[in-house]
């Protein structure tokens, strides 16, 4: 039996990457998975979008592990949805302990290149749309008699990311957001914690991302080496993130709450 055997999860942006790693450590740990993805064109991004491919490829990997996976198309930003994704689960799964607030988007601008359209964007999906998850998924914690809530911020809610004035804000939008939730939730016992990864391997180093980071890099090239780490591992896997997230999930945090766990190898401090 896993530490999270029989438990049910709710995860954003579960289709790839760090959410997809989420889903499959918690199943392997015994929680079965509901969760949601946009798995279509994300707005403004530089890196390729995920698919309903993506979506499918996730459920096959949890269900292979022996779980139960509720995964459905749906936008973060949909209050409404959000909603109904999550009350079909917990209708189908019998309850919900955890929420992993996952889903959100990166966009490299320099400060003057930085729109109303992706500032709005930045701040509606990595903010509004983490309020959206735990405001929809909360009440069923309270049912349950508690649980874990997790938003998945950044190094660039700690420190920042060059280059990305709207998320380095809306990254640390994530840390006042959790200390408010854990305040208010906590008499239901239910722990809200933000994890705040540096650099990770995902999907979202695709696409022109790379390419973007370098060209935002030449308007002050001091900056550029802000995300160094102080071990010779530069970017964490997926996986090293969602182990931090299958503790913050599990009885073994059951007295952590209003927390900030880094998996940034140092990078905050250098």
């Amino acid at each position: 039996m896993g530490r999270l055997a029989d438990k049910v999860a709710f995860i954003t942006g579960v289709a790839r990457g760090q959410g997809r790693a989420h889903a499959v450590r918690m199943a392997s740990e015994g929680a079965h998975i509901v969760g949601v993805d946009l798995a279509g064109p994300l707005p403004g991004v530089p890196y390729d979008s995920a698919t309903e491919d993506d979506l499918a490829e996730t459920q096959r990997l949890v269900e292979d592990l022996g779980a139960k996976a509720i995964l459905t198309r749906c936008d973060t930003r949909d209050l409404d949805g959000l909603r109904a994704a999550v009350g079909e689960g917990v209708e189908a799964l019998g309850g919900l302990d955890v929420v992993v607030a996952n889903a959100g988007i990166c966009i490299p601008e320099t400060w003057d290149e930085v729109s109303p359209e992706s500032f709005r964007d930045t701040m509606d999906s990595n903010v509004t749309g983490v309020w959206n998850t735990v405001t929809a998924a909360a009440p069923h914690l309270i049912d349950r008699g508690g649980g874990s809530v997790i938003l998945i911020s950044s190094l660039a809610g700690k420190k920042l990311q060059p280059f990305m004035v709207h998320y380095t804000t809306s990254k640390h939008a994530l840390v006042g957001m959790s200390r408010a939730f854990a305040a208010e939730l906590g008499q239901y016992d239910i722990r809200v914690n933000t994890v705040h990864p540096g650099a990770v391997i995902t999907p979202m180093g695709s696409g022109r991302m790379v390419e973007r980071i370098e060209e935002t890099n030449k308007a002050n090239p001091r900056l550029a080496g802000m995300g160094m780490t102080f071990l010779n591992q530069f970017a964490a896997e997926a996986g090293e993130v969602a182990n931090a997230v299958a503790f913050l999930a599990s009885d073994e945090s059951k007295f952590i709450t209003a927390e900030e766990i880094s998996i940034d190898g140092g990078a905050q401090h250098f």
